[in-house]
């Protein structure tokens, strides 16, 4: 008489209950993941419109318009929008406010593309 070896139904049931309970537990972390490198994006292209500010104005020896910053940013998909100056990030356009005093308060934002840009406010996503 042969004996047979293999697994039992049972067996195979229990693996894929485990490797299921793994996946629930794993899959959230990676969504999370996302919207964290969204932000850490954003936050980052911020950086990059402050430093393409601090270039322009030695570039440009005067404050530059909204438009200018724009084409300082070394980026794909960025352009110059009323409110400061528009990043895609993800297929989302986020903007980063830019303000015509060197206070960065508010009711001095910037109001048209051809406005100066004094300063640039850290954007908070």
């Amino acid at each position: 008489m042969s004996k047979q070896s293999g697994f039992t139904l049972i067996e195979l049931v229990m693996v894929i209950v485990i490797l299921g309970i793994l996946g629930a537990i794993a899959v959230p972390k990676f969504v999370d993941l996302s919207g964290s490198a969204t932000t850490a994006a954003g936050k980052g292209m911020s950086g990059a419109v402050k430093a393409a500010h601090a270039i322009a104005i030695a570039d440009l020896k005067t404050f530059p318009t909204v438009t200018q910053l724009a084409t300082y940013v070394n980026a794909e998909g960025v352009s110059a929008a009323a409110t400061g100056v528009t990043v895609d990030i993800n297929g989302s356009s986020v903007t980063v406010p830019t303000f015509t005093d060197s206070s960065c308060t508010g009711g001095n934002e910037t109001s048209a593309v051809g406005d100066v840009v004094q300063c640039v406010a850290q954007l908070n996503i």
